[in-house]
């Protein structure tokens, strides 16, 4: 049985969680919140929040300041880019990003979620789940972000009723639940007045729950640093060419999942090419094993051609390859995705050519039905693909990987991300899919 090592201890610390919500449901005033009552804000930056929110006649800081980093949020009063921040408490490290809640600004949840392992998701307790409510579910569902927390903003401006927070906490984890979200935890608040943000409520006795806080706190943050598959997606060949390492040559890069060990047999894809790993580089020094994260060189036994965008695996774990990838995807950009459509696929270091084969699906938010065959998908739609690309990717299920069972699709013609993709996830059957014809000279 292996023993986990100090680092590795201190790394389950850590929650990475995403902020998600219609437009005007409070998310940035709740993260502003969050970070005052837990003591997170410098000094100086309250006071420059004061400053603006007093020239604007404001009686009280707008928090909402604290995060609407961008000119045009600011004027606006909205949420466009995601933003990120880092705080601590003595029980944790966080690592926030507050998502944009306008339809538009969709695909900017899609990033700030894919690597959360919570997704917090904001429903007006005046207006309840709405359509952007159901996306952003059906898009933690999609990430499989392990934990979702329904909060119940504006609560003072329901007078606090019980009613109206279960009724919504009700049909919202129904809704979850049949998309197949895991874990959801309803927590009443109000961002605006502090209730049950960091500290109880003094005017909701009747939620006998966690505060926001207590809830990132102590929920249970799984990393897989040493049971999931291993991946190390090859981003430089480091051959120094100095007097003092003559034979040097090593294969950079971040170490997507799971852990190496040096001895270990290992293959690389897509040539399959096998060998053993001879050393392990970090930081300048030796090392024995490196886990998922951690950017390391690994240097091998044998003398392979190896280059950028080539995925060092296990031997006795190696993902199968194909050229024929089916997945479910977001699509993110304002042009539609269609059958036939002309792409690159990106997957871990490796960006090959490929072609929209065909669409057999978009997915129905408001029932979860699937609308067969729908030809294209537009801005903010979910929906399965079927893809052929170039040459062989090594590909794993996203259910086992994260992160090297995800891709992005991009437009060749001027780089713009076009789609997300998970390799293998769907919400329910796939339908059958039918022959796509393509007599554009790019078939594979």
């Amino acid at each position: 049985m292996s023993t986990i090592t100090t680092e590795e201890l201190s790394a389950t610390t850590l929650l990475r969680f995403a902020t998600a919500g219609s437009v005007d449901d409070g998310k940035s005033t709740l993260v502003g919140r969050l970070l005052h009552d837990s003591k997170s804000v410098l000094t100086d930056q309250l006071e420059a929040v004061q400053r603006v929110s007093a020239d604007r006649g404001q009686d009280a800081p707008d928090l909402a300041l604290l995060t609407d980093g961008l000119r045009a949020e600011r004027e606006q009063g909205i949420t466009i880019d995601v933003a990120y921040r880092y705080f601590a408490t003595p029980r944790r490290r966080f690592i926030l990003a507050d998502t944009p809640g306008h339809v538009q600004y969709t695909r900017n949840m899609v990033t700030g979620a894919s690597t959360a392992e919570l997704t917090v998701i904001l429903v007006d307790a005046r207006n309840g789940v709405v359509e952007q409510t159901r996306r952003h579910a059906a898009i933690a569902a999609l990430l499989r972000v392990p934990h979702v927390v329904l909060a119940v903003n504006k609560m003072d401006l329901v007078e606090y009723k019980e009613t109206v927070f279960a009724a919504i906490a009700e049909e919202f984890t129904a809704y979850a639940s049949e998309l197949g979200v895991p874990e959801i935890t309803a927590i009443p608040i109000s961002a605006l007045a502090g209730d049950n943000v960091v500290e109880p409520s003094a005017h909701m006795d009747w939620y006998g729950g966690p505060t926001f806080l207590e809830h990132l706190e102590s929920v249970p943050v799984a990393h897989d640093l040493s049971h999931c598959h291993a991946r190390l997606p090859v981003q430089y060949v480091i051959r120094p060419q100095s007097a003092d390492l003559p034979d040097y040559r090593g294969y950079a890069g971040q170490i997507a999942a799971g852990t190496f060990r040096v001895g270990e047999a290992v293959t690389v894809l897509p040539s399959g090419r096998a060998t053993k790993i001879s050393g392990i580089d970090l930081l300048g020094k030796p090392v024995r094993t490196a886990w998922t994260t951690q950017s390391v060189t690994l240097l091998l036994e044998d003398d392979i051609d190896i280059s950028r965008g080539d995925l060092i695996v296990p031997s006795k774990d190696a993902p199968a390859t194909t050229q024929d990838v089916e997945a479910t995807v977001c699509h993110v950009a304002d042009a539609p995705l269609t059958v036939g459509h002309r792409v690159l696929l990106k997957h871990g270091t490796r960006t090959v050519k490929a072609i929209v084969k065909d669409i057999p699906s978009r997915l129905t938010l408001d029932d979860l039905s699937l609308h067969p065959h729908p030809g294209q998908l537009v801005a903010n739609d979910i929906g399965r693909v079927k893809i052929r690309t170039a040459e062989p990717l090594p590909v794993d299920s996203y259910a086992d990987s994260r992160r090297t069972g995800s891709f992005i699709l991009i437009d060749p013609a001027d780089g713009t991300t076009l789609t997300a993709g998970m390799v293998g996830e769907s919400f329910a059957a796939p339908e059958p899919v039918k022959d796509a014809s393509d007599d554009d000279g790019w078939d594979f």
